[in-house]
């Protein structure tokens, strides 16, 4: 297998890595759904939604844990979504920082 051909292949993998980030959406609670956050394939915040019960008690710290509980939660879904996804694209070589 020549260079060349190699660097195509790795293009085409990088695309076809990028379109699915675009598209990935994974959604995460805590606090029995107190807190739900999504993220996008890049593991940007694109919602948060916080129940009106969550924030009656005035416990601003359980809520900031209960929403970096779900944004952690939801990251780690990214990381094993993309995993998954992509594992068909290399033939089942580990990604770096996806493993």
């Amino acid at each position: 297998m020549n260079i060349m051909k190699m660097m195509e292949q790795a293009r085409k993998m990088q695309s076809q890595i990028q379109a699915e980030m675009k598209v990935i959406r994974e959604e995460a609670a805590s606090g029995g759904g107190a807190v739900t956050v999504t993220l996008d394939g890049n593991k940007r915040m694109i919602a948060v939604k916080i129940a009106p019960e969550a924030i009656q008690d005035g416990d601003l710290e359980m809520l900031e844990d209960l929403i970096l509980t779900a944004t952690n939660e939801a990251a780690r879904r990214i990381d094993q979504t993309l995993s998954s996804k992509l594992s068909g694209l290399t033939g089942g070589m580990p990604i770096p920082g996806l493993g």
